[in-house]
């Protein structure tokens, strides 16, 4: 059904999610509320099969909900351009340079926003969650890689060219581990998800007596192991895992005190599926950002606090940036730079 557009803010809109793995959606009150949910798997190496996954979340969900939505946001994995039309490029799908505002508004006939995953995920923790009412916020998203959004002064920023907040792909290390982006020692290649697993590999390959317990795990296969066997790992207090989750945490407060060096931002919300690890994983960054601070014990620093919305924080942004747009084209103000 198409949206009752006399009054779309009052409308539930229908918010998409598309990462590396899963193409999650949601039918997402104006609160923030997330009243109904479907997923699938992300085609990662087809451009027409990632479209189609949407589509076919966006229909499952239209069909659940049975009522007008006021539009349809997807939050997808890649860098935009400004003015959201055109994915330059994803690091782990096979957008380039594609046109996926323009095509998924022809397969889905319904007022659209398109926009990036993280920003959408920034924005609705500013909106709604961990960094409600901040004036400069920053948003980091630790998964298979590093995300991240900016909102300031009430505005979400994507930057001159719409490719603000990719931080993942800032260079830490010299010559360091090859990144999906083509370069190398990109943040995200020691503070992510997939750093954790990387790490743990090595670690179980070089010395398999001390990481015995982890390779229990994966039945002595180090090739197996995954970011979510060294966080459970960890969680029944593995001593080698606690340590490589120490490490990525270490990776991660460096990285943040090099953003409050440049950004001065007053809260630092970590979301994403390796958030997951809680204090185990914030303490040692909170306290390697105390270390790194430039002008630490003369100034301010950020606080680090953990995303209140989880997993569904990208599809509740994507959800509400697209009712923002309707409403504000529907006063006369919409374009398609950033709220």
């Amino acid at each position: 059904m198409t949206a009752d557009r006399t009054d779309p803010a009052g409308l539930p809109a229908l918010g998409v999610d598309v990462g590396g793995t899963k193409v999650a959606g949601g039918v997402v009150a104006p609160d923030g509320t997330v009243l109904g949910t479907a997923r699938r798997s992300t085609p990662t190496a087809s451009v027409a099969e990632a479209e189609a996954a949407i589509a076919g979340v966006v229909e499952e969900l239209a069909v659940w909900h049975g009522g007008p939505l006021a539009a349809v946001g997807v939050g997808a994995a890649g860098w935009f351009d400004r003015t959201g039309d055109v994915v330059l490029f994803s690091p782990h799908l096979a957008w380039r340079h594609t046109s996926l505002r323009r095509d998924l508004a022809a397969r889905l006939q319904r007022p659209l926003w398109v926009g990036n995953d993280a920003d959408a995920a920034a924005w609705a923790e500013y909106r709604f969650g961990a960094a409600r009412g901040a004036e400069l916020a920053l948003c980091i998203t630790l998964g298979t890689g590093i995300g991240g959004g900016i909102v300031a002064g009430g505005r979400l920023q994507r930057g001159a060219h719409g490719v603000a907040g990719e931080w993942g792909h800032m260079r830490v290390v010299p010559d360091g581990r090859l990144c999906a982006c083509g370069n190398r020692g990109c943040w995200e290649q020691y503070a992510s998800g997939s750093a954790l697993a990387t790490t743990a590999r090595e670690v179980a390959t070089r010395s398999p007596a001390a990481a015995a317990r982890l390779l229990h795990r994966v039945d002595g296969d180090p090739s197996r192991l995954t970011g979510e066997d060294v966080a459970r790992a960890a969680a029944d207090g593995d001593p080698v895992a606690l340590s490589l989750v120490n490490d990525v945490g270490e990776w991660l407060g460096q990285g943040i005190a090099d953003l409050a060096t440049v950004l001065d931002p007053d809260v630092v919300v970590i979301g994403g599926g390796v958030s997951v690890l809680g204090d185990m994983l914030l303490d040692p960054a909170r306290e390697r950002l105390g270390r790194s601070l430039p002008g630490r014990g003369f100034r301010p620093g950020p606080r680090m606090v953990a995303a209140a919305l989880g997993a569904q924080a990208g599809l509740v942004g994507a959800a509400d940036l697209a009712r923002r747009a309707v409403c504000a084209e529907a006063a006369g103000t919409w374009s398609t730079a950033p709220t």
